[in-house]
């Protein structure tokens, strides 16, 4: 039996690695079909012939690994038909994409569904995109065409369109179907990621780091058939609740890995119209369009000013966050470089203690008594104050700021792999040992 197993240290488990026997395997695939399987023996035989049909029409060499974790024939099947198999503990859909990662061997990868409703035996448009330099590549239903029962309607016209409306909004994007299975990446792009994901919210994380990366995505329409007969999909499985969990996974990646849509741009409008008030009361009280305006207000925009701020530095932080590679790291260093940020935040300070005095010179002048009257010093005073609380914002930002980016590794990195080694479990089915 060629098997190779492959210590994955930090999930401390073993991933074992089926090779067939009769079937020629490509050593330098130009595409893997990468496909997890949970007690698919109903359809997973048929499917890897889909897989191998696909290829052929697409004139390309390509790998088929079926990721599997099933406690039925799933593997003997998939092995019989020509499949490598990565044999897997059950632990999510998300998880078994990560553990597959050290073993595909293709620049792209085609992902998706080994039940038979996905079209796999049409790939070609996959391919030319990916030749044509697009690095992620989704798949549309609703761009190509559902088989009538293959999408119940919670799904078709409230779920989905929902989700993929919301996804848009925050991110700025055009996708169609943001849960369609189907989906191609090249290799590269793959391991960029960092998948973190273990269920089924992997698959908007995967749209949204494709899109925090900077990868080119463009989307294909694809055809979407209903389960065969015998089969019970996952949600069925699992319950009515299902899709509603689904959903909830979703919107907690799309919120998740999209803080900063909460942040950045609410926190500079709150700190712009807070820093207009307060400068515009510096002097004192005001009327403006027939309103007073007076040290109430001041202190009002002085709030505004200072959660607006927090605000945008929290979803600078976000950002920083998201960007793995630091593409963007060099622009906010000038702003948040430790001994730029000291000197700028001491100079603010100073000023804010100098804004300060002259009601401290007034209280002093007056026996440490309240003064008779509001006047202009108490209004400098305010402002004084938030210049102090912004320069210690400011101070204490950079520092986690510039911790952050000490902490973050500049490229991506491979889980860390053992090398092969051959292992003494019993023969299966359809395999041989070398």
């Amino acid at each position: 039996m060629n098997l190779v197993t492959r210590k994955i240290e930090d999930r401390n488990t073993d991933t074992v690695l089926l090779k067939p026997v009769g079937h020629a395997l490509n050593e330098n695939p130009e595409v893997s079909m990468v496909v997890p399987a949970l007690n698919e023996e109903v359809t997973v035989g048929e499917f890897v012939d889909w897989c191998k049909e696909g290829l052929e029409k697409a004139g390309v060499k390509g790998q088929v690994l079926i990721v599997d974790s099933s406690t039925d024939k799933t593997a003997e099947i998939a092995l019989t038909h020509g499949a490598e198999v990565l044999k897997v503990p059950k632990r999510g859909l998300g998880r078994a994409y990560i553990d597959a990662i050290p073993f595909i061997r293709g620049r792209y990868v085609i992902m998706g569904d080994a039940d038979l409703t996905y079209e796999f035996r049409e790939i070609t448009s996959f391919v030319k995109k990916f030749r044509e330099g697009y690095e992620f590549v989704m798949g549309s239903r609703f761009k190509g065409t559902i088989e009538k029962g293959a999408m119940p309607p919670l799904h078709q016209y409230f779920g989905t369109p929902l989700t993929t409306w919301i996804l848009n909004f925050i991110y700025r994007s055009k996708f169609s179907d943001i849960h369609c299975g189907m989906r191609g990446i090249t290799h590269d792009g793959l391991v960029r990621m960092r998948l973190a994901s273990q269920s089924w919210q992997y698959a908007s994380e995967m749209i949204i780091k494709a899109l925090h990366l900077g990868l080119r995505i463009s989307e294909v329409p694809i055809n979407f058939y209903k389960d065969r007969e015998g089969r019970v999909s996952n949600f069925k499985r699992i319950g009515w609740f299902a899709p509603w969990h689904a959903g909830w996974l979703t919107l907690k990646a799309i919120f998740t890995f999209g803080a900063d849509f909460f942040l950045f741009q609410p926190g500079q409008i709150l700190a712009a119209v807070g820093l207009v008030g307060v400068v515009f009361l510096y002097g004192g009280p005001v009327a403006a369009f027939g309103i007073g305006l007076s040290l109430h207000w001041m202190l009002f925009f002085l709030l505004l000013f200072l959660v607006g701020l927090q605000f945008f530095f929290m979803g600078i932080l976000a950002r920083a966050i998201y960007d793995s590679e630091k593409r963007h790291s060099p622009k906010w260093l000038r702003l948040f470089g430790f001994s730029r940020s000291s000197l700028a935040s001491a100079g603010i300070f100073l000023v804010g203690l100098l804004s300060m005095w002259p009601l401290v010179v007034e209280y002093v002048d007056n026996g440490f008594a309240l003064p008779p009257q509001i006047g202009k010093s108490s209004y400098q005073a305010v402002g004084g104050i938030g210049l102090v609380f912004a320069a210690v914002i400011y101070f204490t930002f950079s520092l986690v700021y510039n911790a952050v980016m000490a902490a973050t590794p500049n490229t991506p990195q491979m889980p860390p792999v053992e090398p092969a080694r051959v292992t003494d479990k019993e023969p299966v089915a359809g395999v041989s040992r070398d």
